[in-house]
């Protein structure tokens, strides 16, 4: 702090710089080419099929900082019959994959809920993987209002 300057421009300052900084930061966001890498890091070469998912969450969010999300897969959950895995994906976030669970037959319903970030509005897509090795995905795009994630972490 120069002679000059109050505590109050100081701090002011401080603030506006450390703005800019985390502004800037915010730039190293995946992409929607990135998104269909981490996809296709989980599904190989298989063919991913619409359905079977059902994604609870609202389309216009105004806070990104915290979106509900709700993932319903279709399934009997039985030994013979079961979701084995289920991932999530966004295209604009600083990292592709939201996330990644694995369940079981015995997990009883092929069902999760979640809170997650949002750095802006895009496209989400989850995958679930069957025990058949038969893969099933459900996207839904989402409108948030107050970006989260722009810290580039």
């Amino acid at each position: 702090m120069s002679e000059g300057t109050s505590r109050r421009e100081f701090v002011i300052g401080a603030l506006a710089g450390g703005m800019v900084a985390t502004f800037s930061a915010g730039a190293a966001r995946a992409t929607p080419d990135e998104m269909r890498m981490a996809m296709r890091k989980v599904v190989g070469n298989a063919t991913v099929r619409k359905g079977r998912i059902e994604l609870d969450v609202p389309p216009l969010v105004e806070n990104g900082n915290t979106v509900s999300l709700v993932i319903t897969v279709d399934s009997p959950m039985t030994a013979a019959d079961y979701v084995k895995s289920i991932h999530v994906f966004n295209e604009k976030n600083p990292q592709p994959n939201v996330i990644g669970i694995h369940l079981g037959p015995r997990a009883g319903k092929a069902k999760i809920a979640t809170r997650f970030r949002l750095a802006d509005t895009q496209m989400i897509t989850a995958i679930a993987e069957m025990s058949d090795g038969s893969f099933w995905s459900a996207s839904a795009e989402l409108i948030v209002t107050m970006a989260a994630c722009v810290e580039g972490l």
